[in-house]
């Protein structure tokens, strides 16, 4: 199969995708690198395909409904999943987590997350590969992004980060 029939199937792949697809899974699937994989996906977003990199492989955005809702919080990372269960269990999406570095800017950490599972694979995958949160380049503090069906699932996420002392002052 040459490059450009592979980058089809990709996209094919990514667009009939139930989860995410991790580019090892990809690599397997076409008898090639998974550094193959992450050249084509570069050379698909660079052709203006919206795909984007989860901690559990590539995604293609599908457009759902609910409101979307930025959230500041500041914890310490071993607060990480409890924030997150506290997000999920009100039934909203944890999308992303952003973070204001001196040097760079804006960083955003692509999660979309959207059940207990998703958060347990998410610390797991953490702890295996001993990453550490993008909060800790800003002594805890940072944003999320949430998709949730409604404004009471919001503010049921916004009085369960307060009672635990997750949401930054002010907010």
């Amino acid at each position: 199969m040459d490059a450009a029939h592979r980058r089809k199937t990709i996209t094919h792949i990514l667009e009939e995708a139930k989860a995410p697809v991790s580019a090892a899974a990809l690599a397997r699937e076409f008898s090639v690198s998974r550094q193959i994989i992450v050249g084509d996906v570069a050379l698909l977003r660079a052709a203006g395909l919206d795909i984007a990199a989860t901690p559990r492989g590539y995604v293609l955005p599908k457009e759902t409904t609910g409101l979307v809702r930025t959230v500041a919080c500041v914890h310490p990372g071993e607060a990480m999943a409890r924030e997150l269960e506290i997000m999920v269990d009100q039934g909203c999406q944890v999308m992303d987590v952003v973070v204001e570095h001196p040097v760079y800017g804006q960083l955003t950490g692509q999660l979309r997350l959207a059940s207990r599972y998703d958060v347990q694979e998410f610390v797991r995958l953490v702890s295996q590969r001993k990453a550490r949160p993008l909060s800790d380049l800003t002594g805890g503090v940072h944003l999320h992004t949430l998709r949730c069906p409604d404004e009471d699932s919001y503010r049921r996420v916004l009085a369960g980060l307060k009672a635990e002392g997750f949401l930054y002052p002010g907010e």
